[in-house]
């Protein structure tokens, strides 16, 4: 349900979840805490998994059903990674707040801890404590992206839950119901291309969607990978084509020529291609370029970008595979784009002669 009034809000707060019911996702979590709420025997908490899967909702959704609107403010103190969260602060406001009981007011009083993972080695040392000491009155919720950055002696005295990207099948009721609220125009491919490049994060989908709707109207899905500079599908059949049937210097202009038009990053153009080559989606195999009628020269030897779903020679996938792999290390380690380019565009003429050789 979106809140009244919530005109200026991104679409990501006005849409958050406020209660429980709301969520979209992990039931069995859900049904769990709910058990524990309506037991009245909450443990400490510990939720990991991507970003945007639900876990601060969670969270902000039990406290709401914990606490009354008044209460709230006294009875809940949140720390987000914007908070210095230091040893200084772990043995100031955490531990005042943990060690002191309200009047008049029945029950534990909740401490969450979002992106707990930024938290100092020093600082968990010092948490570790303050939960045990203070359990009789306090429950701790610890919300983190990485579970190996929390120490062992966090995680144990918590109960974890990891929450997992969202399935299409979840996200798309939810866009829908954003999509219907705010009268957005959206296509069927659009939808798709949203829940496609968000991977499961219901917080990205809902942005690009927000994004994309102020920039073009309309959200299509040349329009979604255009607002989030994303190469289109056709651009990467484009590069492929271009790699495995023209000449080098003639691949590397065109390709180059589509980056700098199009402003996109090498290392998404390298993740495209990774799925077209792991999937098996296509097929590369001989063709003759010419022929009656036309004024290129027959070449035999080039190779044509096939559509049709045949399963790349296991052998020379392997060894593609493995030179995408070492250019997409010398990216993240910061070396040229240009280099790695002529890199890649080697990688596929190489591969094309293989299969030639096979053939």
């Amino acid at each position: 349900m979106a809140p009244a009034g919530g005109a200026n809000l991104p679409w990501v707060e006005k849409y958050r979840p406020q209660a429980l019911s709301e969520l979209v996702s992990h039931r069995d979590i859900l049904s769990t805490v709910q058990r524990f709420i309506s037991e009245d025997r909450l443990p400490h908490l510990l939720l990991y998994g991507p970003p945007g899967t639900g876990k601060t909702s969670t969270i902000l959704a039990c406290a709401r059903q914990l606490y009354r609107d008044r209460e709230f403010g006294s009875m809940v103190l949140e720390l987000n990674a914007s908070d210095d969260r230091g040893i200084d602060i772990v043995r100031g406001p955490i531990l005042s707040f943990a060690s002191t009981r309200t009047i008049f007011k029945k029950g534990f009083k909740l401490v969450i801890l979002d992106e707990a993972d930024a938290m100092t080695q020093d600082a968990q040392n010092a948490l570790r404590r303050v939960i045990e000491k203070f359990t009789e009155n306090t429950r701790f919720c610890l919300i983190c992206n990485y579970l190996s950055r929390i120490i062992p002696a966090l995680q144990s005295r918590c109960t974890r839950f990891r929450f997992g990207p969202l399935t299409p099948e979840l996200m798309v009721p939810r866009l829908q119901h954003v999509i219907l609220q705010e009268g957005v125009d959206v296509t069927e491919d659009g939808l798709k291309a949203l829940v496609t490049l968000s991977s499961g994060d219901m917080r990205r989908a809902l942005n690009i969607l927000q994004s994309t709707s102020m920039a073009f109207g309309k959200v299509t899905e040349e329009n979604v990978y255009t607002c989030t500079g994303h190469p289109l599908k056709s651009d990467i059949a484009n590069i492929l084509d271009w790699m495995l049937n023209q000449d080098f210097s003639t691949a590397y202009r065109k390709i180059t020529e589509l980056k700098t038009l199009k402003g996109l990053a090498l290392q998404d153009i390298l993740t495209e291609i990774h799925l077209f080559v792991h999937r098996g989606g296509t097929r590369w195999g001989l063709a003759d370029l010419g022929g009656r009628g036309s004024n290129i020269p027959p070449r035999p030897t080039l190779m044509c970008l096939l559509l049709s779903p045949v399963d790349f020679p296991p052998s020379i996938r392997i060894q593609l595979l493995i030179k995408m792999a070492d250019i997409e290390y010398r990216l993240a380690a910061g070396t040229s784009e240009k280099i790695q380019l002529s890199s890649l565009i080697a990688a596929f003429q190489v591969t094309r002669d293989l299969v030639v050789a096979e053939a």
